[in-house]
This record gives structure tokens, C-alpha cells and sequence, in this order.
């Protein structure tokens, strides 16, 4: 089997795409991130999809929290709440973390080359999305260009690095088909971005209202008890 990186936020997301890289025949390395997230219980939603999708190992790296200060997700101000998906707002949010996928993806980079994988997968979408430029395809493009110029692997042993993104092109109703059809169990999983202290999900942050909306236009069932 060949081996892949799979970053895993324990989103639906990224629990989708895992569940994708596993069908297509990758042996699953899971990598999630301590970074001093308020919504930090998405990475014990991790540890349950990694083990529920058979992840051959699931790593947590931490990062200190005072490198991506000035995200509502790291600091104190509040993350924006709205009533419905209608009025989710344009240009990038506050809940945006300084060059996020960035450091992820080269953590990722650097975990595939000591396993000595040629693949990673990454859960990013840029239909739904909260507006973040580290999701797009042009983004994507260009960190793929970076690894193969970057690494050992790429440079001397001609294994030439690949970063897969099922989901780019998807609406967040056509994931929630996806991942059904993945046989993903959507209630292992977390998408808030400011839960209460039970671990629920507000209902009303842009994480939420773009996951609700996927669930109700693809016409199936949220597990999750939401707040509101």
C-alpha cells in the first residue's frame, strides 16, 4: 500500500477526505494540530475518526499558540456569530489564522518524507468556504511546486510529491453526499468554532452555518446537537 499524509482536523472536511484517501487504497497517516485552538475538542473528534477510518497512526504536533495570534480562534475576540447563512459576510473573516495551512502543509511535508510517502491530502474547499486564501487551487499549486523543489525525496530520489484535494471543487452539500457515500459516520466528527463548555456546537458561527446548510441542500440528517 502506498502511504499518504492526511491532515485531519476532525472536521467534516477533512473526516471526508480521509475517508476518501482510505477508500482509494492508502495506507493513512492522520496529522492534527494543538495550536491552542478555543475549539480545541476538534481534536478529540480527530482521534475518533482516525481510529473509526482504521488511520494507521494518528499524530497530534503542538504549536505554540503566540505564533498565529490575532485569529478570534487563538486570542479573545469573539467569533462573529450570524442567524442565518445568508448573512455570512465576504472578504476574509476574523476566524482566519495567520498562514495555517501553510505551516500545516509543511509539517505534512516533512512527516511524508520520513515515511517516505509521495502523497498528502488536504480537506480544503474553495466553493463553501469561509473565504481563507490558503484554500485555494492557485494556494495548492504553488506549495506543491515549493515540495518538489524543497525536499531530499523530490531532489535526489526523483519521488516527485503530490497534494491531493478532493474536495477543491465541491459544494458543502455535495461533501455531505460524498461523505455518505464514504460510509463516514458525520457524528464522530466537529465543525464549531466556538463550542460551549459540553463540546456542543454554537449553531451560529460560519463553520456551523456553512455545515448546516450543506446538510439541509444535500437533503440528510445532522447527528450533531447544536446549541441553536
Amino acid at each position: 500500500m502506498k502511504r499518504a499524509v492526511c491532515l485531519l482536523s476532525g472536521g467534516l472536511d477533512s473526516s471526508t477526505c480521509l475517508a476518501y484517501a482510505t477508500r482509494e487504497g492508502f495506507e493513512c497517516y492522520a496529522l492534527s494540530f494543538d495550536y491552542g485552538q478555543r475549539h480545541r475538542v476538534e481534536l478529540e473528534a480527530a482521534a475518533r475518526v482516525a481510529a473509526a477510518l482504521g488511520a494507521k497512526r494518528h499524530l497530534v504536533a503542538t504549536i505554540d499558540r503566540r505564533l498565529f495570534e490575532g485569529s478570534a480562534l487563538t486570542g479573545s475576540a469573539e467569533v462573529p456569530k450570524h442567524h442565518s447563512d445568508t448573512e455570512l459576510g465576504h472578504g476574509i473573516p476574523i476566524t482566519y489564522v495567520p498562514a495555517r495551512n501553510t505551516v500545516f502543509l509543511s509539517f505534512a511535508l516533512a512527516w511524508a518524507e520520513v515515511l517516505g510517502a509521495a502523497d498528502i491530502f488536504i480537506g480544503v474547499n474553495a466553493i463553501d468556504y469561509s473565504g481563507y486564501p490558503d484554500c485555494r487551487p492557485e494556494y495548492i499549486a504553488a506549495f506543491e511546486r515549493m515540495a518538489n523543489l524543497a525536499t531530499k525525496a523530490a531532489v535526489e530520489g526523483g519521488s516527485r510529491l503530490r497534494i491531493h484535494t478532493p474536495l477543491a471543487q465541491m459544494s458543502k452539500a455535495d461533501i455531505v453526499r460524498f461523505g455518505a457515500k464514504l460510509g463516514l459516520d458525520f457524528g464522530l466528527t466537529h465543525s464549531c468554532y466556538d463550542p460551549d463548555e459540553q463540546g456542543r456546537p454554537c449553531g451560529e458561527c460560519d463553520s456551523c452555518l456553512l455545515r448546516k446548510k450543506g446538510f439541509r441542500e444535500a437533503g440528510l440528517a445532522d447527528k450533531l446537537d447544536y446549541v441553536r
